[in-house]
């Protein structure tokens, strides 16, 4: 993954200082030119806040004045990539004092590098009036504008403020959704997918009836945008987002195991266990195989997490088998306890068939 500096170096805010005061007719852009030499310790967010400010600093105080450097830069080769994210940053903050035309440079700015974390400001200021301009964006030619329309109204983006109004109630957003489910790019439609399962995170019920909407007036690619869009209802076992996809969570198999090949293992080491699943019922059986781990607390308690193991059809009378080594190996984003865990083998949803397990973590 790339580093802070890899994304907004010392040379790329340097350049951006040169493209900026040739597009303002200026010699020189003073404060862009004294952050790029003080970038050191900064994260990734810190960098692109301390280039917004720098960029408001070196560029006119009104709008129309700001609005037509940044046009003039977006003329220009080589006003793209990562130097243009905090651009779209300080757009966001100069830009709220005019709303619309703050939009519609955001819009022109996209295709350069994505615009969706500078919309949020203007989707939390007065959402009904950012939604008027980002449905329209739906239909527009350009892949990125289209994207930006999904994926900048997403109530949970990553490494982006939340929009707490669609947490809360993420109707509002979903024409955008119901408009792009179907689009052409893989690109958009893997948005909608993402944005569909935040929405699922505190809404499932919403979740699934807009993914059931889309399967009665499908394309091709929708069952692929409904699958990856119900990830997270299908990994915890939620009966609606099973059944809408065919997975019963009363299908008709007999399960074995899991079968753990040593009830004993240290931190460092794997667990290894077998499993079959047979159709035991007279049609194919659309089945999700998971198996969900239980890790032993500090305090004594356990903590499930699922993981995926295979998605597929039997036919009537078929067995499927496996083996499966789930790694122990020390990661930052978990720490292992020494105690009693548990492995448990999920089809469709509804847990068939566990095994206990030591976990040794000294």
């Amino acid at each position: 993954m790339p580093t802070a500096d890899e994304l907004l170096s010392a040379d790329t805010v340097t350049a951006l200082a040169r493209l900026l005061a040739r597009a303002g007719g200026r010699r020189s852009s003073p404060a862009l030119r004294a952050r790029a030499g003080a970038l050191d310790g900064l994260t990734f967010s810190g960098r692109v806040a301390a280039v917004r400010d720098a960029v408001l600093d070196d560029l006119p105080d009104t709008w129309p004045a700001f609005e037509a450097v940044v046009r003039t830069a977006l003329a220009q080769p080589g006003f793209e990539g990562w130097m243009t994210f905090p651009v779209n940053e300080a757009v966001a903050v100069r830009g709220l004092e005019v709303f619309e035309p703050g939009l519609d440079l955001l819009h022109d700015l996209t295709s350069r590098l994505t615009a969706e974390s500078a919309v949020r400001p203007f989707l939390r200021a007065d959402p009904d009036r950012a939604l008027a301009a980002v449905r329209k964006w739906t239909a527009d030619p350009d892949p990125h504008v289209r994207r930006l329309a999904s994926e900048g109204t997403r109530p949970r983006l990553p490494w982006a403020p939340q929009l707490p109004a669609f947490v809360a109630d993420p109707r509002p957003a979903l024409p955008v959704l119901d408009a792009l489910y179907r689009d052409g790019s893989e690109y958009v439609r893997r948005s909608v997918s993402n944005h569909l399962n935040d929405i699922s995170r505190d809404h499932p019920a919403l979740a699934v009836e807009a993914a059931a909407r889309w399967l009665a007036e499908p394309e091709a690619t929708t069952d692929r945008v409904v699958r990856h869009g119900l990830r997270t209802l299908i990994k915890a076992g939620r009966p609606e987002a099973l059944t809408l996809l065919g997975h019963s969570p009363d299908v008709p198999v007999t399960v074995g195991g899991p079968v753990v090949a040593d009830p004993r293992i240290a931190v460092g080491e794997y667990l290894v266990f077998d499993w079959t699943v047979t159709n035991t019922g007279p049609l194919p059986a659309q089945l999700v195989i998971d198996y969900v781990v239980h890790h032993a607390k500090a305090n004594g308690t356990r903590t499930p997490k699922v993981f995926k193991l295979v998605t597929r059809a039997l036919a009537p009378g078929e067995t499927l088998k496996g083996t499966k080594r789930h790694s122990f190996k020390p990661i930052t984003t978990r720490r292992y306890h020494s105690g009693e865990h548990l492995v448990q083998l999920q089809i469709n949803g509804r847990v068939r068939g566990e095994a206990g397990f030591s976990l040794d973590a000294s």
